[in-house]
Parts: structure tokens; sequence; C-alpha cells
């Protein structure tokens, strides 16, 4: 095991606040989207458009939950760290800074790419596609529209949250192996 350096009291409180937000977004994400749903009238027929009915948003839904669970328990980290841990050097193993910095990594991937699959298939809802003689259905379910869009923009804030994040935990990792390089030379003269 190497000994890291201590973990300043502003790196942890910066990624904290980064876990938080990229939590709160997340979770905004998900309520967003899987709690939506919308009843209209269609030629005498009443249809209730849900999250279900677009597997790509039901993917995100979970996604998103997933996400920000994941990132509410290391927020808990966060806090032992600032809270408990004090001044004291944290001794880390390297393969537990690879662990967290491997689930950082899959958490920011996952996360951007249900949000992009997830706004191509309302993009299908948004413009309707003429070759499959789907209509438009943003016009009929608007708020249905509307509220997924603004899921859309959460989950793609939470998952710059989570690149972000994923930084850190690189910058974290790569802090626990000794540099390379040589000590710079100073010159005197």
């Amino acid at each position: 095991m190497y000994m890291a350096m201590a973990a300043r009291p502003a790196e942890v409180k910066t990624e904290g606040l980064l876990r938080g937000a990229s939590a709160l977004l997340a979770a905004a994400a998900a309520l967003l989207v899987g709690l939506n749903t919308q009843t209209e009238t269609v030629l005498l027929i009443r249809k209730k458009a849900t999250v279900k009915d677009v597997q790509a948003l039901w993917v995100l839904a979970v996604t998103a939950a997933a996400a920000a669970g994941y990132h509410l328990l290391q927020l808990f980290k966060c806090f032992y760290l600032s809270r408990f841990a004090g001044g004291k050097p944290c001794r880390h193993s390297r393969a537990i800074a690879w662990v967290c910095f491997l689930l950082d990594k899959g958490c920011a991937y996952l996360t951007f790419a249900t949000t992009v699959a997830a706004a191509q298939a309302c993009m299908v809802a948004l413009e309707g596609t003429h070759a499959l003689q789907w209509n438009k259905l943003c016009h009929i379910y608007t708020r249905f529209c509307q509220q997924v869009a603004g899921s859309l923009a959460c989950g793609m804030l939470a998952a710059l949250g989570a690149v972000l994040i994923s930084a850190v935990s690189a910058r974290n990792l790569f802090r626990l192996y000794p540099s390379m390089l040589p000590p710079p030379t100073t010159c005197s003269g």
C-alpha cells in the first residue's frame, strides 16, 4: 500500500460539490422522465403516453437513478473524508483507487450513452418518420415531450458532471504513483 498525499479539504469539498450536483441532476433526470405521463383523447380514444412507450426513455430513467445512487454513495465518502479523516493522510491501495476510477468512468459513459440514445429516440417522436408512417407525437403530447426535454437536459448536465468527476478520480488515482520525471534543475547564476 502506498500512502497518498493528504487530501486537502478544498479538493474533497470540490469533489463533494461535483458529486452532489451530479447526483441531483441525475435524480432530476430520472424523476422527470420516470414519473412523466400524459393522457390525451385522439379520435375519440383516450391514449396515455408513458416512459415505457419508448424503451430508450425507460433505460434512461433506470440509468439516471443508478447514477444518482452511485454519486450519493460517493458523496457520503467525501463527507466522511472531510469530517472524520481531518488532516490525516488517507491510505488507499491502488486497487481501490482503480476500482473507483473505473466506476466513475463507467458512470460517465453510461449516463452520456443512455441520454444520447434517449435523445435520438425522442427525435422520432418530435419529427416523425414519413417512410415508416410514424406521425409526430409531440404535437399531441406536448407536456410529456417538454418534460422529456427537461430530463434530457438534466441527463446531459449529469453526464458532464460525471466526466469532471472521472477527471478528479483519475487525478486521485495517479497521485498514488511516484513521479517518473527527474526533479527540476535550478540554474543559479
